[in-house]
């Protein structure tokens, strides 16, 4: 267990999950994405009362889990595993999206979200290791 949780930069993990999470508040929002998203995917956006809660839960454990992991890898000098395993499952969940018969549209934007989320949490991790 030390080897996931000693040497890491745990304001680096927090400030990147919780800054990807409000990246994607905007990119899923009307002013980027998020009409077009909606359109694709077959839901309605609504208003922030009408979030559904389960997802949104999920989605913010996702982003810690992969900040954490972002974390891991920057203390043992293999960001580009995190990388990897990023487009790998980002790839995956575009074939999620496609199989669920979203257009490529959608799984282009899901896709677009993660490259700039996993951006956002090396960029933390290298600010707050520095500043460590």
């Amino acid at each position: 267990m030390e080897e996931i949780t000693a040497d890491i930069s745990w304001l680096g993990v927090i400030v990147g999950a919780v800054v990807s999470f409000l990246v994607g508040w905007l990119w899923f929002s009307p002013r980027l994405f998020g009409k077009r998203w909606a359109e694709d995917m077959g839901v309605e956006l609504g208003d922030a009362s009408e979030m559904p809660m389960q997802a949104m839960g999920a989605q913010a454990l996702g982003l810690l889990l992969m900040s954490w992991f972002v974390g891991v890898t920057a203390k043992t000098d293999a960001l580009l595993t995190v990388i990897l395993a990023t487009l790998a499952f980002g790839v995956l969940a575009y074939a999620g999206t496609l199989f669920g018969r979203a257009s490529s549209r959608a799984a282009n934007i899901n896709l677009g979200y993660w490259i700039v989320a996993l951006v956002i949490m090396v960029i933390c991790q290298g600010l707050f290791r520095s500043m460590a």
